[in-house]
Parts: C-alpha cells; sequence; structure tokens
C-alpha cells in the first residue's frame, strides 16, 4: 500500500486503473487500506484484465498473490525486492518468460542480488530435467540492439529528426509523413524498415535497463512512430500492440502525441480522418495536394483496400474486379514501371470508378450484386439487354431472401435445390445455355455473402 502511494505521488495518472495492488485483507483492517482489499470476484476480474493486453490496467503490485500459476503472456516486466529462493523463485520469475507477438522474454529488475538464489534454483531444475538459459548480464541483447540501430539509421540518414527530441508536438507529429515518404523511395525500404525496427524493440525491451538503451531510446520511439504509421491500416484506431510493445512505450521518453496514441496515417499526413466509404472529390483533391508522394499513394492504397474489403462481404464480382485492377497498379508501382505521381493519378482514378461503381440506376444495392453475377461475361450482357438482366437479378433476390435461413456449409440438398432454382430462373428469361453454369456458380456464391449478411 505504502508503494502504491509512493508512485501515485510520481505518477498521479495511473490511479485511474493503470496500477493496482492485489492482496487479501478483512474489514477490520484499517480505512486506509480499504480501498485495495477487494472480494475473490473482484481479484478474478482484475486477473482476467490483467492477462488482457489492450486493457489499460498495466502495473500491479502484489507479495504472495499472483506469483504462480498465474499465467499472463504479456506481462514482460518484474521488479524483485521480495526475498524468495527454489521453487518459489522459478516460478515467480516464469511469471514473464512467456513469448508474445513482439515479446522476445521477460524482464527482471532485481533489487536484492537474488542471482545466487536464481543460480542454486536452476540447478535444481535442470537436475530434474528443465531446460533453460537465463540471461545474468544483457550483453548480448545490447549487441543485437545496437547493431539493428544502425541500421535504422542508416535507412534513416540523411532525414532531419532533430525536432523529434526538442520541438513542440505539433512539430514531432509533422516529422510522421516526412519520414515515411523517406523509407518508401527506398528499394524496398517499407518491409525492410518494419523488419529491422521489429528486431530492433525485441532487443531493445531486453536492454531497457541499460545506459545503451538510454541513450538510443528517442531515437528507438522515433524509429516506432514510423513503423506503426507504415505498418497501420487505415480502419485501425488506438495502440497497436503488434507493431509498438507496451513496455516500449513506457519507457521511451517523449510521447508521441498529447494523447499518448499511436500516429494515426492520416493525422500524420494532415488530412482529417476520412470515412472510409466516402472518397469524394474533394478528399481526392487533397490527397493529390499532399507534399509527400509515396505517403499519398500509400494513403490511398489503404483506402482502397479497406473499401474492397467492405465491398467483398456484399458484392463478390465488384470487390474482385476492383482488386485485380488495384494489384495490377500496384505491381507496376512496386516495380518501378509507373512513377509515384503517375500511381496516385491512376489510384484516384480508380477511387473514382469505384465510387461510380456503387450507384446503378434502377437497381437496390442487393439487386445491383446479383446483376454484377449475371453481367460477368460481355456475350450474356449483349444477348439479355440491361433491361432483362435487372428483371433477373429483382426476381432472384426475391427467391433467394425465401432461402436465407439455410446452412450454406451444412446443407448441401437446400445448396442444390437453390441451384435448381436459379437455372429455372436463368431458363425463364433466355439467359444463354452455354453460359448458365459460369452464372450460376458465380450466383451461388454471391446468394452465399448475402444470405450471410441478411441473416
Amino acid at each position: 500500500m505504502n508503494l502504491y502511494n509512493a508512485l501515485v505521488a510520481v505518477r498521479p495518472e495511473w490511479a485511474d486503473g493503470r496500477m493496482n495492488v492485489v492482496m487479501t485483507g478483512s474489514a477490520e483492517d484499517g480505512p486506509e487500506w480499504q480501498p485495495h482489499i477487494h472480494s475473490k470476484d473482484k481479484r478474478r476480474e482484475l486477473a482476467n484484465r490483467f492477462k488482457d493486453a489492450k486493457d489499460p490496467f498495466r502495473i500491479v503490485i502484489v507479495r504472495d498473490m499472483w506469483l504462480t500459476g498465474f499465467d499472463a503472456p504479456c506481462l514482460h516486466t518484474m521488479y524483485v525486492d521480495k526475498p524468495m529462493q527454489g521453487h518459489g523463485l522459478m516460478q515467480a520469475i516464469a511469471r514473464v518468460n512467456r513469448v508474445f507477438k513482439n515479446k522476445p522474454g521477460g524482464l527482471i529488475v532485481d533489487y536484492l542480488g537474488l542471482a545466487d538464489q536464481l543460480k542454486k534454483a536452476l540447478a535444481t531444475y535442470t537436475e530434474s530435467g528443465g531446460r533453460g538459459n537465463p540471461t545474468f548480464d544483457t550483453a548480448a541483447a545490447i549487441a543485437v540492439m545496437l547493431e539493428k540501430y544502425d541500421i535504422a539509421c542508416d535507412m534513416m540518414h540523411g532525414f532531419d529528426r532533430s525536432k523529434w527530441v526538442d520541438g513542440k508536438p505539433s512539430e514531432r507529429l509533422a516529422l510522421i509523413p516526412g519520414g515515411q515518404e523517406h523509407i518508401l523511395e527506398q528499394e524496398d525500404g517499407k518491409r525492410r524498415f518494419v523488419q529491422v525496427v521489429t528486431e530492433l524493440s525485441k532487443a531493445f525491451a531486453l536492454s531497457a535497463a541499460s545506459d545503451e538503451a538510454a541513450e538510443i531510446r528517442d531515437d528507438v520511439s522515433f524509429f516506432q512512430a514510423i513503423q506503426a504509421a507504415l505498418s497501420k491500416k487505415a480502419g485501425e484506431r488506438g495502440k497497436s500492440p503488434e507493431q509498438i510493445d507496451a513496455a516500449i512505450r513506457q519507457l521511451v521518453s517523449k510521447a508521441i502525441s498529447a494523447d499518448g496514441e499511436v500516429i494515426d496515417v492520416f493525422t500524420a499526413a494532415g488530412l482529417k480522418n476520412p470515412d472510409i466509404g466516402i472518397l469524394d472529390e474533394r478528399f481526392l483533391a487533397e490527397v493529390r495536394g499532399l507534399k509527400h508522394r509515396n505517403v499519398a499513394a500509400e494513403l490511398l492504397e489503404k483506402l482502397l483496400k479497406d473499401e474492397l474489403k467492405v465491398r467483398s462481404k456484399h458484392n463478390l464480382v465488384q470487390s474482385q474486379l476492383f482488386s485485380e485492377k488495384l494489384q495490377k497498379t500496384l505491381n507496376s508501382y512496386h516495380n518501378r514501371a509507373i512513377s509515384t505521381m503517375e500511381v496516385i493519378e491512376e489510384l484516384i482514378r480508380l477511387a473514382k470508378e469505384v465510387q461510380a461503381a456503387g450507384n446503378r440506376e434502377g437497381l437496390t444495392k442487393d439487386e445491383w450484386a446479383f446483376y454484377d453475377a449475371l453481367a460477368t461475361s460481355d456475350s450474356a450482357k449483349d444477348a439479355m439487354g440491361d433491361d432483362k438482366l435487372k428483371v433477373i437479378a429483382a426476381e432472384l433476390i426475391t427467391k433467394v431472401r425465401q432461402s436465407v435461413t439455410i446452412d450454406w456449409t451444412l446443407r448441401e440438398s437446400a445448396r442444390a435445390k437453390i441451384k435448381v432454382m436459379v437455372k429455372r430462373i436463368l431458363n425463364k428469361y433466355g439467359y444463354p445455355p452455354d453460359l448458365q453454369e459460369d452464372a450460376i456458380k458465380t450466383v451461388l456464391m454471391q446468394a452465399e455473402l448475402l444470405c450471410a449478411e441478411w441473416v
């Protein structure tokens, strides 16, 4: 309780649930103790929260509780000021030794000098058949950290990031798109930089208490901010545990932004985070005018992929068509067959095409999905005509809605009935027989998507 009070005196904001004491007690304990004494159900709730990497509960103060049999893979650091030995010490240390996402191992901050006790405990452990290789110094991790740091620095060579240390929050934020642009201009820069910063972060996590880590932590935080912006998907919000380990965010200095959130790709580029479904002329004009061309291309790619991912759940044919066009454009860009400005214009043209495809006169969204399924063949479209395809689409919607409860995975007989129904409708309106097999297959897949959406 005293340790909790001392920490809150230095970090008052941690009292908002980020830090808790877990202990047993009773009503006889003094009033100052009561806020920390919880029922078994409350302690169970705290345990579940602490195991959740996304929960803001990050620091727990314990004496005897949670040191054995408590499995929280995301737990990465243990501060020890309690004498322990033998299997109790081994079990306590095991609380933080799980590999988890970018976490390569656990860090023990030892205030008592437990190394001798750990050696004895390890000897007992290995004699009974266990395996382990605890690291009593961080020399190896430091060497890897400095190696990866040098590579990251080389990739950022020539880019002025001095404002990251002493600049205003707005100035630090403004460095993000420029840093992205610098990396994206390099051959395979995005993949290489994301990989090396991931490796740097792992080594940094194991070396965080060292002087070497302290010297480079500002640069590490900048590299991680660039990595997060490069890796972040357009629809994501908030922190990204896969890209920036929670331990690192607590250890590096100079918050990335005022609220501590991971940099958002749109905010960093100087744009308001748009509704992914809009892609309107005004927004596309803003993207076209961005100073950093490669960042603009990245933004458009993220937007289009997210838009097509949404459409793939409703309109199979349209999603496949535009995904192929997008991939063809990106392949040309990544192979340097077209310039950055050319890919921006091509992506903007594709964005407008996607937007325009969302409006087909005289059809509901569902009817339009079936219309596209029937019109995949130009021959069928020429033979049937636009109006007749619309009529078929409308009738298909009516019939498929009646089958909405079908389990498409298990009930093959029901699927067969739907197939027969589709074929009858196509025959009724004179859909070309030689094109029916492919059309029926596409219509069935489209019907499956819509039924999943309607249920």
